[in-house]
């Protein structure tokens, strides 16, 4: 049974509170690293990347201690680095935590995507307004229907392994925070996002 309610902020809007969730973004990949836009497409942790899944890794036994549920995205990048943190304890996947899909836009440098939009220079779109735009893509509004239909169907606590415009769109849900604020969260690898009765904390290791 799912367990989420309704509540009223400091301004009387609703917002949904969600049992609570730790959030995992995969570690940094090859495509990550040139920035290409991946999408559903796929490429491989580097070294950094798996260094980053170790950092979860170290984070993780005081809240696996608890048993919550355990979930990661389907695609490669995000079971890789779910096989490293969550240290090869089973978990499931679900589709619905797949990365947001830009259409004909996968696989392309976002250098080449600024190119052919001159005009998002003087703007600094952020990575999910860029995927908003992409030709064939999901769409925000799709994907954002997507990740909190998966979210309302949560029973209790939950460890998610997925990734980073799925993250900031789950986790500005998670707070209530409106769709268009989504995109100027964090994005970061390597640490843990704990989310609990609409507020959010980054769980690190000292550097």
């Amino acid at each position: 049974m799912a367990v989420c309610t309704r509540r009223n902020d400091a301004g009387g809007n609703h917002v949904t509170t969600y049992p609570k969730i730790w959030f995992l973004r995969h570690g940094q990949t090859e495509w990550n690293k040139v920035s290409r836009l991946q999408g559903q497409l796929d490429s491989p942790l580097t070294d950094q990347g798996l260094a980053e899944a170790r950092r979860q890794a170290a984070l993780m036994p005081p809240i696996l201690a608890d048993e919550p549920a355990l979930f990661a995205s389907p695609l490669g990048r995000a079971r890789q680095t779910a096989d490293i943190a969550l240290g090869q304890r089973p978990y499931r996947t679900d589709p619905r935590l797949m990365e947001i899909h830009a259409g004909r836009w996968q696989g392309l440098l976002r250098d080449e995507i600024m190119a052919r939009h001159p005009d998002w220079a003087a703007t600094d779109p952020t990575a999910l307004e860029i995927y908003e735009a992409a030709e064939g893509g999901e769409g925000l509004t799709a994907f954002h229907a997507r990740i909190r239909d998966f979210m309302r169907s949560l029973d209790g606590p939950t460890v998610i392994v997925a990734h980073g415009l799925l993250g900031q769109v789950l986790r500005a849900e998670a707070r209530g925070l409106p769709l268009a604020e989504a995109g100027r969260l964090s994005n970061l690898q390597g640490c843990v996002y704990l989310l609990e009765n609409g507020v959010e904390t980054r769980l690190d290791l000292p550097e």
